[in-house]
């Protein structure tokens, strides 16, 4: 695992370890999906939920992020993510990890008036409707500003589109194998 563009490309990213239940975004899926999202990248404060090793939110100050929350409720996962965090951004203040539920993050960002212009949730398959749950939460709580970005990491064939409120709507629909990255934006 690596990070794919910008600052620190080619740099390479501690995984987890054999017994870990992590599921990281494959190199390709994350390179290609900001290529896509190149232009909203450059000084954005990125929320990675569900972090898991923190590629995502890396791969984002790489190319250009002002600044990166890593969520991640797994206290094993949660140290790899700072371990990561310490071996690219050093002690900058880039980089910050919420140990705790996504649900709850999201609740203590809202309440600290913390605001972002682009979010990452890749949650467990299994588990990708409580994802788009948090995202929703998240633009609804402001804690996503109103022309943020949200993506979504699921299965394939999960059916994010009859899943979401009508105010939300899916930007593109980046197919990846079995899985897929969905960009979510507000109805304008």
């Amino acid at each position: 695992m690596r990070i794919t563009g910008g600052e620190w490309r080619s740099r390479r990213l501690k995984g987890p370890g054999r017994t870990q239940p992590l599921r990281p975004t494959p190199d390709a899926m994350r390179e290609r999906a900001f290529a896509v999202l190149r232009d909203r990248v450059e000084g954005a404060a990125v929320l990675d939920l569900y972090a898991g090793t923190g590629a995502v939110g890396l791969e984002a100050l790489s190319r250009g992020a002002a600044s990166a929350v890593f969520v991640e409720r797994d206290r094993t996962a949660a140290r790899l993510v700072e371990a990561n965090c310490d071996s690219l951004c050093g002690a900058s203040g880039r980089a910050r990890v919420l140990h705790r539920p996504a649900l709850r993050a999201i609740a203590e960002l809202a309440r600290s008036d913390q605001r972002f212009s682009l979010a990452w949730a890749d949650p467990p398959f299994e588990s990708w409707q409580e994802g788009l749950e948090v995202l929703v939460v998240a633009f609804s709580s402001g804690v996503l500003d109103r022309d943020a970005t949200a993506c979504l990491e699921c299965p394939a064939r999960a059916d994010v589109e009859g899943s979401l409120p009508d105010w939300l709507r899916v930007e593109r629909d980046l197919a990846g194998g079995a899985s897929r990255v969905v960009l979510l934006r507000h109805r304008t």
